[in-house]
């Protein structure tokens, strides 16, 4: 048991207990002041929401002053902490993690209902179970001529894993080309084969790359089974060289009557790219050679792993 010699003072019990206080009321002034900057809110404000008048909020704040635990319950609320988070002494880490879940509720409250599906399927797909395979299946999206066969079986073949061309893939299982496919069941007949298709190639569960037809953003259902299954690259192009690299190809149809061919383009461009901006990544290839548009794919999917 410790002992006092007679010559040192004693500590006094009151000065203590003052000293303590003290220390607690500017800990805890500076917990709220230090959440209430996170939440970029002014005294002011926190005031008025909280029904607490700023005079009180600032002495809180300084640690001059006492507050009574219903005004400080009023202050947590606002705040979004419990008042446990409030006193504990060592919470940094707590009221760091409560600051941020807190910031993505709000958030997330404040999305339209339209859009609570979209961001619900963006936490899944980026923050999901199966996260780590879904970044090592690649999926290249937009229009043809973007660069999908080019660049897809290069980045094939220098990560050793298949490369996989949905359009050939459906001409594999029904047996039939394109065209036929098309002047048969029509466009929808065809969107319900490419959705099976592609349900096919994804329950392998095997790393690849995969080139997607640029219409398949149209097909809601399908295009939100590929965001979810597939880290999804855009390759993004002008009208202008969509066009010419399609030529170049061999396929002399967009020559005639090229001025209505490229009012097409342009359209259809403009009405898919709110759709193709959902990918998770976007190379633009105009004005680039093979390689370069090759090392800007290869950057946007380093900087995703």
């Amino acid at each position: 048991m410790a002992s006092h010699s007679p010559l040192e003072p004693r500590p006094s019990p009151d000065r203590s207990t003052k000293h303590s206080s003290e220390e607690f009321l500017l800990r805890l002034g500076s917990c709220v002041r230090d959440l209430r900057n996170r939440r970029g809110m002014s005294r002011k404000l926190l005031a008025q929401e909280s029904k607490v008048s700023e005079r009180h909020l600032a002495q809180l704040e300084t640690g001059e002053g006492n507050i009574s635990i219903l005004l400080l319950r009023r202050i947590a609320s606002v705040l979004g902490v419990s008042l446990e988070e409030l006193f504990a002494p060592n919470n940094q880490p707590a009221r760091h993690s409560s600051s941020q879940k807190q910031t993505l509720l709000r958030f997330i409250d404040r999305l339209p209902s339209h859009r609570l599906e979209e961001a619900a399927a963006r936490l899944m797909r980026d923050f999901g179970p199966e996260q780590d395979l879904r970044l090592a299946r690649i999926a290249l999206i937009g229009l043809r001529g973007a660069g999908k066969s080019t660049l897809g079986a290069k980045l094939a073949a220098e990560r050793n894993v298949p490369f996989i061309e949905l359009d050939h893939e459906i001409e594999r299982d029904t047996g039939m080309p394109l065209a036929e496919i098309f002047s048969l069941y029509g466009q929808s007949g065809y969107r319900a084969i490419e959705k099976r298709t592609l349900d096919r190639v994804l329950r392998a569960g095997e790393p690849a790359v995969i080139s997607a037809a640029g219409g398949i953003v149209s097909e809601k259902e399908t295009y939100d089974y590929l965001l979810a299954h597939c880290y999804t690259v855009w390759l993004k192009a002008q009208p202008e060289e969509h066009m010419s690299r399609v030529i170049a190809q061999g396929d002399f149809r967009a020559m005639a009557g090229s001025d209505r061919a490229m009012e097409d383009l342009r359209r259809i461009l403009e009405s898919r790219e709110p759709l193709y901006r959902k990918a998770d990544a976007t190379v633009n290839t105009s004005g680039e050679s093979t390689d370069e548009s090759f090392a800007k794919l290869k950057a946007a999917l380093q900087a995703a792993s």
